[in-house]
C-alpha cells in the first residue's frame, strides 16, 4: 500500500452537485468545499483543483463560485440543460474524467470528490496507469465499488461536523 508523502503531487476534482446533494439530503446542510480541499491535499503538493458546477438561468450559485476561486479551486461551468417537459440535466462525469485522464502525467495521485459510481471505471484506469486513486465522499451515499476500487476512502458521515458548515 502506498502512503501520503509530501512529495506527492495532487490533482483534486470536485463534483460540486454530488456533494452537494449528498449534504442536503442527509444533514440539510451545506458542504464546506475549504475543508474538502484542505483533506484532499493533506499536506501534499497541490498540482491542480477543479470544481465541476452548473450555472443556472437565475445566476443565483454566482458568489459561490467566486467563493471556489478565492479558495484556489478553478471552476468548470456548465449551463442547467432544461428539457420539454420540466426535466433538468447537468452531467458533468465525462468532463471529470477527460481532465482526471489529462492530468495523469502531472500527477501522483487524484482525489475525486464524489460518490458516484459511474467514476468505477476511471478509478480502475487511473490506478492501472500507476496513480493513487482517493475518493471523498458521504458514505451513505457513495456506490460501494466505488469504495471498493479506490486505494482510499474518506468518509464524511464519520465527522460530519468538519465538513459541514454551521448554519
Amino acid at each position: 500500500m502506498i502512503i501520503k508523502n509530501k512529495a506527492q503531487r495532487v490533482g483534486v476534482l470536485i463534483d460540486v452537485q454530488n456533494l452537494y446533494y449528498s449534504a442536503k439530503n442527509l444533514y440539510q446542510s451545506h458542504v464546506n468545499f475549504q475543508e474538502i480541499l484542505k483533506q484532499a491535499i493533506d499536506g501534499r503538493s497541490l498540482i491542480r483543483a477543479f470544481a465541476y458546477v452548473v450555472k443556472t438561468k437565475t445566476q443565483e450559485e454566482k458568489t459561490f463560485f467566486e467563493a471556489l476561486i478565492k479558495l484556489g479551486i478553478e471552476t468548470k461551468i456548465k449551463e442547467l440543460q432544461e428539457y420539454y417537459g420540466g426535466a433538468k440535466k447537468a452531467d458533468w462525469d465525462v468532463g471529470i474524467t477527460v481532465d482526471a485522464i489529462k492530468m495523469i502525467s502531472n500527477t501522483d495521485v487524484i482525489v475525486i470528490a464524489s460518490g458516484d459510481g459511474d467514476f468505477t471505471p476511471l478509478v480502475e484506469y487511473l490506478k492501472n496507469q500507476g496513480r493513487r486513486v482517493e475518493i471523498i465522499a458521504f458514505g451513505r451515499s457513495t456506490s460501494s465499488l466505488l469504495k471498493q476500487e479506490a486505494d482510499e476512502f474518506i468518509d464524511i458521515d464519520k465527522t460530519p461536523k468538519k465538513y459541514l458548515l454551521k448554519k
